[in-house]
């Protein structure tokens, strides 16, 4: 995701990418001299005019920066280098921004601003968006152009919205489209009105009807109330992301950590342009990135890490630099991240109290990696590990240094499954316990995994990843009718069946054919029999028919 416009030139402020505004609200708010800065989105424009004054002089307006945008480095190719050793598997780049400067030649721009307004009219003299377009599908990455519905101070937005759609937006949209046939159009901007007035049904009929490109991807921005009702794939930025990939979703945020928390905790002014106020200390870790990475692929999520370029055209290398830490992680791991799927939960958390996280959100949600995957410590639980499936094979990603053994619980293996840690491509000794994966890591670890990456644990042939069926390795079949509220059919297993079954909140009560009575655990992934009270399990070998937790209750085992 590269986010590049003119306010790459100045490269200053709170929120950098929102220079425009928050240098004309300054200017109007502190013509007087600089306010008490404030820990508030609010406040974000606070001492922009006293710099752009020193800087840049008081007559000089945000337009005058067109000139300078020269990208006189750019280097598309060079670009598109990166974006593959990255490990990256699609681009988005903003061809338009909300300062409505288009990195195309495109006439609407020019033609409703009054003066030249793209990127082959002024400054570059070349069309960015044609030339990276180019560069990355040449290297068979899939490329995505991200557009902003409104523009802050367009002419005619501020003075007739219809017609700024119909004779601005609307047609611009459709160029970029025909010009350049993305594979993903990532909409932004739609807040400022409703779908009705950005017109996008018709836009998107003709889009999936009539375009030359029925098959492109599109997100969820499309209007105002859109975002995760409508769309090809629901978006967050700076969240949790959402909670399972029900609908697909892209997790989008920054490689700048929040430089502040607002007073309810929410994160503050992460740059998506280029920022020169800047410091490494600003910057995630690589290792903060991967776990972000896992931990979005484990629930179904793609993620869509963002880079701000100079207005000369570089990427600045410290950006650079992570980009390359993990494609040097996904060389060694990228099976286990790339045409994978959810497994039927997304981690494994220790014993203690587990944070209250937000899923679902659309913006701005304090959601720290680091904190959630720390050692257990004050009776606070910390997750043990992430799990992503691909067919019958299950990865488990650790966050940190396993206990001996690493027990993975509800994991069930079959007589075919062989366990490997990728990094070092050794092969681990198992055993089942119960429900669960007892597995002996080798006793080299280090106390935390090299470099800081998470170690990621291969289980192949195990048997109950999928999240429709019952385990492979296991007789157990359901025979009657079913509905979202209750159940009444017969399950068998192992040749003994259970009747009157009726399901509440993913348990199945019934009485075992014969005399005892029991509870069948009933999970969208497995099933298996469990006694009195639900949180005991009994389990035995495959051919021992049941065993009796009490005089009363009796359970069936696999």
């Amino acid at each position: 995701y590269v986010h590049w416009s003119l306010a790459s030139v100045p490269a200053w402020g709170n929120h950098s990418s929102f220079y425009w505004p928050n240098l004309l609200k300054s200017q109007r708010l502190e013509a007087e001299g600089p306010r008490a800065p404030k820990i508030d989105i609010a406040e974000e424009y606070v001492g922009l005019w006293q710099f752009h004054q020193k800087t840049y002089g008081a007559q000089f307006k945000f337009e005058d920066f067109a000139p300078l945008f020269r990208a006189e480095v750019f280097d598309a190719d060079r670009w598109a280098d990166l974006f593959v050793r990255s490990g990256a598997r699609y681009v988005v780049l903003t061809t338009k921004h909300h300062d409505g400067f288009c990195l195309w030649p495109n006439a609407e721009a020019s033609r409703t601003w009054g003066h030249p307004w793209n990127s082959m009219e002024v400054g570059p003299k070349r069309d960015l968006v044609g030339e990276l377009t180019n560069a990355v599908r040449k290297r068979g990455l899939k490329m995505g152009h991200y557009f902003s519905f409104y523009e802050w101070y367009n002419p005619l937005w501020l003075k007739d919205k219809s017609r700024f759609v119909s004779e601005h937006m609307l047609p611009q949209l459709k160029d970029l489209v025909l010009r350049y046939q993305p594979d993903i159009l990532w909409a932004d901007g739609e807040w400022e009105g409703t779908d009705t007035l950005w017109r996008s049904r018709e836009f998107l009929a003709w889009l999936f009807n009539e375009s030359p490109v029925p098959d492109i991807v599109i997100d969820d921005r499309w209007g105002q109330g859109c975002r995760h009702q409508h769309g090809g794939f629901y978006t967050t930025e700076v969240t949790a992301g959402m909670a399972d990939g029900s609908h697909p979703w892209e997790e989008n945020r920054t490689t700048v950590r929040p430089r502040a928390f607002d007073a309810e905790g929410r994160p503050l002014w992460y740059d998506w342009v280029h920022n020169r106020q800047l410091g490494a200390t600003n910057y995630y870790s690589a290792r903060e990135l991967v776990l972000t990475l896992i931990d979005t692929v484990s629930r179904g999520g793609n993620l869509l890490l963002n880079v701000g370029a100079t207005a000369d055209g570089l990427i600045p290398a410290i950006e650079e630099e992570r980009l390359l830490q993990i494609g040097e992680w996904l060389k060694l791991n990228g099976e286990a991240i790339y045409g994978t799927q959810p497994w039927r939960t997304s981690c494994q958390w220790s014993e203690g109290t587990r944070p209250q996280i937000q899923y679902g959100q659309e913006w701005r949600v304090n959601y720290n990696i680091l904190e959630i995957t720390a050692k257990p410590a004050g009776g606070k639980a910390g997750v043990e590990a992430f799990f992503i499936a691909k067919g019958d094979t299950l990865y488990a990603m650790l966050p940190r240094s396993p206990a001996q053994p690493l027990v993975l619980k509800d994991v069930w293996p079959t007589k075919n499954t062989t366990g490997t840690l990728l990094q070092a491509n050794r092969t681990v000794k198992w055993k089942r316990r119960g429900a669960d994966l007892v597995i002996g890591m080798p006793g080299s670890l280090e106390e935390d995994p090299p470099s800081g990456y998470p170690f990621v644990l291969k289980i192949t042939a195990v048997g109950n990843t999928s999240n429709t069926a019952g385990p492979k390795a296991f007789s157990t079949r359901f025979e009657g009718t079913e509905s979202p509220l209750s159940e009444s059919g017969v399950w068998s297993n192992n040749g003994l069946d259970w009747t009157k079954i009726r399901k509440e909140d993913g348990i199945a009560f019934g009485t075992q054919t014969g005399t005892n009575t029991g509870v069948h655990r009933y999970n969208d992934s497995y099933a298996h029999l469990s006694g009195f009270p639900p949180d005991q399990e009994a389990w035995g070998e495959a051919d021992r028919k049941s065993t009796r937790l009490n005089s009363s209750h009796a359970n069936l085992v696999c």
